[in-house]
C-alpha cells in the first residue's frame, strides 16, 4: 500500500511530484481530483501522507480535507497543500481542516523531502 497520496487535475504536476517521491524512496499512489482522492483515502488506511492542490474540479482540496476529517473520521493521515493559492483566507480554512503544510508552486522537491519524510515516517 502507499504511503503518498498526491491529489492534483495536472497530469503534469502529479508526476513531477510522485516520480520525485518515488525517487527518495516513497511509495505513491494518486488522483485526479479530491472526490477520486476521497475515495483513495477511504480505501487505503495505510496512507501517512496526502500532497493536494486546491484548485480542482469535482472537489477542490480543502474540501477534500475537510471531509478526510470529518466524513471519515482519519486525524492520522498528515495533509500538505501544494497549489498556487496563497490567500491568508484559505490558509486558515486549511489550518481549521487539520492541513500540515502549505506549499506554493512550483514544486521544489529537494526543499520539502526531509519533511515529507518525516510526515510518513521514515
Amino acid at each position: 500500500m502507499a504511503q503518498v497520496l498526491v491529489v492534483d487535475d495536472s497530469s503534469t504536476v502529479r508526476t513531477e511530484v510522485g516520480e520525485f517521491l518515488k525517487k527518495n524512496g516513497l511509495d505513491v499512489a494518486y488522483a485526479v481530483d479530491g472526490r477520486d482522492g476521497l475515495g483513495k483515502v477511504k480505501a487505503d488506511s495505510s496512507l501517512k501522507l496526502i500532497v493536494c492542490d486546491v484548485n480542482m474540479p469535482n472537489m477542490d482540496g480543502l474540501t477534500m480535507a475537510e471531509k478526510v476529517r470529518s466524513e471519515l473520521n482519519n486525524s492520522t493521515v498528515n495533509i500538505v497543500m501544494l497549489t498556487t493559492e496563497n490567500s491568508p483566507s484559505m490558509k486558515e480554512r486549511g489550518k481549521a481542516a487539520g492541513v500540515k503544510g502549505w506549499i506554493v508552486k512550483p514544486f521544489n522537491g529537494a526543499a520539502v523531502i526531509g519533511s515529507f519524510k518525516k510526515l510518513v515516517g521514515v
